[in-house]
């Protein structure tokens, strides 16, 4: 395992690390043997936040006894000084830590983030907990490249969490100058949300990158970790083959898809958005068309419940034209 200092933090973390998302989908158990696996391994990176459900829990139970081998990050989307002390009492205590290495601005948009600068704000929360000694440093995370821009300019970010993968490089830039500021640049969406089904490809063309520190894949059992750890170690160039297989999913998926962050819920009519378009994914992409229409027709709501309010798309980071993508799914689906 390849490990790099994560900016002005002075962590000394593996290249890759471990996203806490989808372990809520497993449990405590699965978890905790998951956490002894990457602990083989040598991965010591761990990324959760508040708002993954039960991540922060079943993180808590699965590192009693090894706690001291990892690095910690967690985030909170509270943007005052209340809401933030909460939170940061609430990771501790899931997590059964009295420290989290890595506490973050949970993607703020500009105005949330002046927010939490601002008198009575979340920031000061952050750092008189880092005072206390129960947080370590402090982060933001981003969809925006507006926000990641912008936290490049404040003194207090240590480090930026910003998606980056095959078909999505707008922040290549802003990445770069992460590393000319040393500020750690932590790679999310290896995969885009789950629309890139090549793993491999995904995780060593993201590697080759030498201005990101650390990319944290999700996982959610060993079988997933030795395959991403196969990738992620292999430090060779990448071969002809490999660079036309990346155009190929450029191609394929171009710009305009969803990332499955979910951002975008509630739906007013009760539609699963992210759930249709993954559907519609299976059905255009992977030649998997019984599948994805058994299990699309099987929702409750569909694409053709939408309202056309629009309030999904006023939530959507990567400002998807989500009424006019839910009428194509309607279309191909016949629902």
């Amino acid at each position: 395992m390849e490990y790099r200092t994560l900016g002005k933090t002075g962590l000394r973390i593996s290249r890759m690390g471990f996203g806490g998302i989808p372990i809520q989908r497993i449990d405590a158990e699965g978890t905790r043997a998951l956490m002894h696996a990457l602990l083989d391994a040598g991965v010591n990176y761990i990324d959760t936040a508040r708002g993954y459900t039960v991540s922060e829990e079943y993180l808590g139970y699965g590192l009693e006894g090894i706690r001291d081998k990892f690095v910690l990050a967690t985030k909170s989307r509270s943007w005052d000084r209340a809401g933030m002390a909460g939170d940061i009492e609430t990771s501790l205590r899931n997590l059964r830590t009295d420290r989290i290495d890595l506490y973050q601005l949970h993607n703020p948009t500009l105005a949330q983030l002046d927010q939490a600068a601002a008198p009575g704000g979340a920031l000061e929360a952050l750092l008189e907990a880092r005072a206390a000694g129960k947080i370590g440093h402090l982060g933001i995370t981003a969809h925006s490249a507006q926000v990641f821009e912008k936290a490049l300019t404040l003194p207090w970010v240590e480090t930026v969490m910003f998606p980056y993968n095959i078909v999505e490089n707008q922040g290549e830039d802003l990445i770069r100058r992460c590393s000319e500021q040393n500020v750690g640049f932590i790679c999310m969406k290896p995969l885009a949300g789950g629309a890139i089904e090549n793993a491999a490809l995904a995780l060593r063309y993201i590697c080759c990158n030498d201005s990101i520190s650390v990319v944290i894949p999700g996982m959610a059992d060993p079988k997933e970790l030795s395959q991403n750890l196969a990738a992620v170690n292999d430090l060779s160039p990448l071969s002809d083959a490999e660079k036309a297989a990346v155009e190929a999913v450029r191609q394929q998926l171009g710009t305009q898809f969803c990332r499955r962050c979910n951002y975008c819920q509630p739906c007013t009519a009760g539609i699963p958005i992210s759930s249709a378009f993954i559907f519609d994914g299976y059905l255009q992409r992977y030649g998997l068309a019984d599948w994805a229409r058994d299990r699309y027709h099987a929702m409750d709501k569909h694409a053709s419940d939408c309202l056309d309010c629009g309030l999904c798309e006023t939530r959507c980071p990567y400002h998807l034209p989500i009424r006019e993508m839910l009428k194509a799914v309607a279309e191909r689906f016949g629902e």
